[in-house]
């Protein structure tokens, strides 16, 4: 089997204060992973290690078998829009073909070639009547798109994405959760830190929980239990409405 991703033993610390201890998990290539944890559980920690920007205590992160170290083109990320000034003077298609940068040599700009690509991806997302608008007059959910379409044209092997259906409407979820299943049709790994239990099954096809550590990681069919929501949300007393005939 390969592994797109494979973290081993990490930790990270922040001074005095433990944000992850003794991580460890392996996500096979082509997966649909849901990383699931409440508020101050490390998800975002995790990421942005993954990513490089952060240097963890100890540990080691394995991208499609090889050490990695910094940052990796093999990596794109999508982040949260509220990260974003959307007030900025730039159009869809700028913001698109932003995506393209890394993959050009140094001083050279983005030409035709980017310019398709950028077209292209934003027709995969249901933008491209959107090209030439401003990205201040879209929608919560247009914006969301518009991320995704940038990080496509990066041609990633895994894709990160942070709440990125926080605020969405119900138009963009179902196109972007169709685009991750062709994305991984093609092996490619899609890993979303996702907050909304009731839609994991029937979207995801592994799930990752986790609160400072993992608390179990693997298909959905086997780990959306009630026995690891509960370990993962203590303080969440009501499991009713999440522990159906869905759950186990």
């Amino acid at each position: 089997m390969k592994y797109a991703l494979v973290v081993t033993n990490l930790s990270v610390a922040f001074q005095q204060t433990i944000a992850l201890h003794d991580i460890e998990f392996s996500i096979p290539t082509g997966k649909l992973v849901a990383i699931i944890g409440p508020n101050g559980s490390g998800k975002t920690t995790l990421i942005r290690s993954i990513m490089g920007l952060i240097t963890p205590t100890k540990g080691t992160i394995f991208i499609a078998n090889q050490l990695k170290e910094g940052s990796s083109k093999k990596i794109a990320y999508i982040s949260q829009r509220s990260c974003v000034d959307w007030n900025f003077p730039a159009t869809s298609l700028d913001v698109v073909i932003m995506g393209s940068y890394g993959q050009l040599r140094f001083c050279q700009s983005p030409g035709k070639k980017e310019r398709e690509l950028a077209l292209q991806a934003l027709a995969q997302v249901g933008m491209m009547e959107y090209a030439n608008t401003a990205i201040k007059e879209l929608s919560g959910g247009q914006q969301q798109r518009l991320f995704i379409a940038r990080a496509l044209v990066q041609d990633a092997e895994i894709y990160l994405l942070d709440e990125p259906f926080v605020g969405v409407d119900a138009t963009t979820e179902t196109i972007v959760f169709n685009l991750f299943k062709q994305l991984t049709q093609r092996n490619k790994t899609i890993i979303v830190v996702h907050h909304d239990l009731l839609t994991v099954k029937r979207h995801f096809d592994t799930v990752m929980f986790i609160n400072k550590t993992i608390i179990a990681c693997g298909p959905t069919a086997d780990v959306m239990t009630s026995y690891n929501i509960q370990k993962t949300f203590p303080h969440y007393i009501d499991t009713t409405s999440l522990v159906s005939s869905d759950f186990s």
